[in-house]
């Protein structure tokens, strides 16, 4: 739903710039922009950190269940009823600890989500004022973000101002990425000024 909400709105702006002649546009590569951000990589560096430990520990339960049920298939011929019920009812008990203890991690709305939120959010911000900063200098109407939800088949990179808003966030770009090899993703003019 969101990629044909996207085109539709790519489309009508594209109907409106053809109209009007008068719509300015740029991009940003925001990919580019994070992996420039020395915030950004501590950021994420904390979260695998962080994620890698919850994954051991996941791990090392689920090893735990695994050996519990192997010496409860191995014994479970010389038990009796109510001790295969209680050894089964161990095992089901630690496999719903496991569960709930990967839900509390790694689940929607869990502590790794929550700290992305907590260490991403800030930076996120910071590009958007960055973004809407360099929109204004360059007298932008449009900027859309190349790594995001819209698909864009072409770009020219006369018009990506990741450079210009890595520069706005105070971070020095000691190779302008538009000068690079690989500029244009494909054939035809985004129609932007400039």
């Amino acid at each position: 739903m969101k990629k044909i909400i996207s085109s539709l709105l790519l489309l009508l702006l594209f109907v409106f710039n053809v109209q009007s002649q008068t719509a300015r546009i740029g991009y940003v590569d925001t990919e580019y922009i994070l992996d420039l951000m020395p915030e950004y990589r501590s950021a994420q560096k904390q979260l695998d950190l962080m994620s890698e430990e919850w994954q051991k520990e996941l791990e090392k339960k689920f090893s735990e269940i695994e050996k519990m049920e192997k010496e409860f298939q191995a014994e479970q011929i010389l038990l009796t009823e109510e001790l295969k019920k209680k050894r089964e009812s161990e095992i089901n008990t630690k496999k719903e600890e496991a569960r709930d203890f990967r839900n509390k991690k790694f689940g929607y709305e869990g502590e790794l989500f929550k700290k992305r939120q907590e260490l991403v959010k800030p930076i996120q911000d910071k590009i958007f004022d960055a973004v809407q900063a360099v929109a204004k200098k360059s007298a932008l109407d449009f900027i859309f973000a190349k790594g995001g939800e819209v698909v864009m088949l072409y770009t020219n990179a006369k018009y990506d101002k990741s450079d210009e808003v890595l520069q706005e966030l105070g971070i020095s770009v000691t190779k302008n990425k538009n000068t690079g090899s690989g500029g244009n993703t494909g054939g035809g003019d985004t129609n932007g000024g400039k």
